[in-house]
């Protein structure tokens, strides 16, 4: 009877307060995350002009380029760190550490006095943003039950679409607030901080992270006795980055998701990290206030953020993994054009980037749906954490030459074809891929 019961319920009558506060939990750390990155993209331009002389004001798209790049590294160094401590300290622990970390530096970032520190504390505020995502998707991915496992994912991604859309509204206001408005931004950011204690307080660890860390200490117990130890008893004993690299079906996938990873990645963060100078080119062309039409032009784009992010859980428990992601990438290559090429009248422009963002930042769903069915539980924070945040090691150079490369080229919209056709890697990469739709977690 309640086989057959939880056949007919809708998905969403299936879950317990505890999986719900999971996903809130997530989907509120993530969402500070987005917030915190769409803020530097809205003030990076204003706070350049407050930092910098200006002699070196024909150069900021240089300058902006590279506080961009040099975040996306701290990133990714932080969200490799990250994954690796949430294996071995628990996904809850790490989620409060790296939490607390980044809003204390985020309000800092309010305090720079020249560039340069402004660039190192971005630099330490990407290692706290990276930290935090591996630990919410292995959470919730090894919470919730299969039949909508995706569909929790993308709402936990949605948070960073929401925190962008925060964000922009938040910039609306306070942008009009004198030259030095971009430090007010950073100072909303301390705001995470009181999400710890609710974190601390009411959300449980991961049981099947607390199963595989009992075998763990246990094989490694056994193995200093000198017992002799299964197969997968040695695969509990072995570094988690290892891990990712010892099996062959492992390391295959791993490869795979690195290159699937480094495509979304690098086209992201070479492309749409310019959307709000663009608009407010645009917009000073056409007379209008620049400022006021990036916060329109950044809510829009984040609402089809949210609705992008959204619906790829939803259609990946559908239709798969497999397509849905091959669909996102198809239609992320073919937006950018209509957004930077064809559409030159702004109003038209605030709708191609609602369709744009549903693609380029929805995209981005595919990996907390997908990456945690690929991996054991034993490395499972680990490999996801690879495949988000290594890529970042490459793609950090996107924002640095598409930054030398606007400048060269006088305008945004070859650099971002240029960098479009990075899409095509993730298209073709896809398919290689198992579909993992309605599978239970790898043990």
């Amino acid at each position: 009877m309640t086989v057959a019961t939880a056949a007919v319920s809708p998905w969403y009558r299936t879950l317990t307060a505890h999986q719900w506060r999971t996903l809130v939990a997530a989907n509120l750390g993530w969402l500070f995350d987005g917030f915190e990155t769409y803020a530097l993209f809205l003030t990076v331009g204003p706070a350049m002009h407050a930092l910098l002389p200006p002699a070196a004001y024909p150069h900021i798209p240089a300058f902006i380029g590279t506080v961009v790049a040099i975040t996306l590294l701290g990133w990714g160094i932080g969200g490799f760190c990250g994954g690796i401590l949430a294996d071995y300290l628990g996904r809850k622990r790490t989620m409060i550490y790296a939490i607390l970390a980044y809003a204390v530096l985020t309000g800092l970032t309010a305090l720079s006095f020249n560039w340069l520190s402004f660039a190192l504390l971005r630099f330490l505020v990407g290692i706290a943003i990276g930290s935090e995502w591996a630990t919410g998707s292995s959470m919730m991915a090894e919470l919730w039950p299969k039949q909508a496992r995706g569909k929790g994912a993308s709402l936990m991604q949605c948070g960073f679409g929401i925190g962008f859309f925060i964000a922009s509204l938040l910039w609306l206001f306070i942008s009009a607030l004198g030259p030095q408005a971009w430090r007010y931004m950073f100072l909303v950011g301390v705001l995470p901080a009181l999400l710890v204690l609710w974190i601390r307080f009411s959300i449980d660890e991961s049981q099947a992270w607390q199963q595989s860390d009992a075998r763990r200490r246990d094989a490694r117990r056994r193995l200093k006795s000198g017992a002799a130890l299964s197969a997968a008893d040695q695969a509990l004993t072995r570094f988690t980055v290892a891990d990712l690299f010892a099996e062959p079906e492992i390391r295959r996938r791993t490869i795979l998701v690195f290159l699937l990873s480094f495509s979304t990645t690098l086209a992201w963060w070479g492309i749409s990290s310019w959307v709000s100078p663009y608009i407010a080119g645009v917009a000073r062309n056409a007379h209008l206030p620049a400022q006021q039409w990036v916060s329109y032009a950044g809510m829009t784009y984040n609402l089809g953020g949210i609705l992008g992010y959204i619906a790829l859980g939803f259609l990946a428990d559908s239709f798969g993994r497999k397509p849905t992601t091959m669909l996102y990438f198809a239609g992320a290559f073919l937006l950018t054009p209509v957004f930077y090429l064809w559409t030159h009248d702004i109003d038209l422009l605030l709708v191609a980037a609602l369709v744009n963002g549903f693609f380029t930042l929805g995209i981005y769903s595919w990996m907390p749906v997908w990456l945690p069915e690929l991996y054991p539980t034993r490395s499972r924070a680990t490999g996801i954490a690879f495949a988000f945040n290594a890529p970042r090691f490459v793609a950090f150079l996107g924002p640095l030459f598409a930054g030398a490369l606007i400048v060269e080229f006088g305008g945004f919209s070859r650099t971002a074809m240029i960098f479009a056709c990075i899409y095509i890697l993730g298209f073709v990469v896809a398919p290689f891929l198992p579909e993992t739709k309605g599978q239970p977690l790898p043990a």
